[in-house]
This record gives structure tokens, C-alpha cells and sequence, in this order.
């Protein structure tokens, strides 16, 4: 069995999981609601307080679909009740990002500011200058437009200029050096 798989889900308080034909799973909580029509070969089941995935044969496919499925219901509980974020940081001379509405401006050394909108259920917001954080209910949109974003201008190893993941580390490489 999959060790992913197999795990049941536990739903928390507040949360309202329903089940509909072809396997469509929405999720409701204080956070709002997700929708997902997920693999139609896994048999997906309520029971009492937590939801139990099952696959129907030991097929490689089935057994690669088992623990992506689980995730997949697993992610969307706890986007509704906790949600997901990441934190973007704007290293560089003159980089700036600013916020009106829900519009998004990156002034990134281009020889124009760089506009971005927020998606729908995806809130940007700033914390100075250079710190971005993403947040939303949905993991997959929220990660989708982080990388959006990074990538206007990605960072570089000689001097670390550009948008950064708060986490992700910079491997720095030594710059050129001079004749004697």
C-alpha cells in the first residue's frame, strides 16, 4: 500500500466535505471553498470525522494516483482552514515593489515598472519594500503566481540581485578578478 495513500484525512471542526459523482470533492471552511474533480479510478469516502482514499488494484498507475489523490483532498482541508502562503524578498539597489488595489508594481532595474494583477482568490501583501507575501486558500495557485512573480526578474549568483524565495538560498559564485 501507499504509505501517503492509506493515511486517512482528518477533518477539523467547521469543515464540510462532500463527495459528488466522477469524484468531485468540495471542501468547505472558514476560509472559503475549493472545488477539484480528482482521479475517477480512487474511491473516495466520508467516514465519520476523516476521509479514507482507496485504490481499486495494485496497477502502477493506480498506486501513483493513490498518494497524489490523498495529497490532493489533503491540501484543500487545510487551505480552507488554515490557508497557504510564501514570502517573496526583493534584493537589490533601486528594486521596490509597491501595492495599490489589487495591483502589484515591481520596479526591477527595467526601463519600465513591471505591473502585475492579483489572480482571483490570491491576496498580495507588502511588508516594506521588499518583502511580498502571497497568500490563498488554493496551494497550487498560490505557489503558480509566487513563481509569476519570481520570475520578472530571478535572482543571480554574482551579486544576489533579484526576486528571492524567503526560504531558497543563493549559491554565490566568485566574480571575475583583474590581471596583475
Amino acid at each position: 500500500m501507499s504509505r501517503i495513500g492509506r493515511m486517512p484525512i482528518a477533518i477539523p471542526a467547521g469543515v464540510t466535505v462532500t463527495v459528488a459523482e466522477n469524484n468531485k470533492v468540495t471542501v468547505k471552511g472558514p476560509k472559503g471553498t475549493l472545488e477539484r474533480v480528482l482521479p475517477a479510478e480512487m474511491d473516495i469516502k466520508v467516514e465519520g470525522e476523516e476521509i479514507v482514499v482507496t485504490r481499486p488494484s495494485d496497477l502502477k498507475k493506480m498506486k501513483s494516483l493513490h498518494g497524489l489523490t490523498r495529497t490532493l483532498v489533503s491540501n484543500m482541508v487545510t487551505g480552507v482552514t488554515a490557508g497557504y502562503e510564501k514570502v517573496l524578498e526583493v534584493n537589490g539597489v533601486g528594486y521596490r515593489a509597491a501595492k495599490q488595489g489589487k495591483t502589484l508594481t515591481l520596479s526591477l532595474g527595467y526601463s519600465h515598472p513591471v505591473i502585475m494583477e492579483d489572480p482571483e482568490g490570491i491576496e498580495t501583501v507588502l511588508d516594506g519594500q521588499n518583502k511580498i507575501t502571497v497568500k490563498g486558500i488554493d496551494k497550487e495557485k498560490v505557489g503558480q503566481y509566487a513563481a509569476n512573480i519570481r520570475e520578472k526578474r530571478q535572482p543571480e549568483p554574482y551579486k544576489g540581485k533579484g526576486i528571492k524565495y524567503a526560504d531558497e538560498v543563493i549559491r554565490r559564485k566568485v566574480g571575475k578578478t583583474g590581471k596583475k
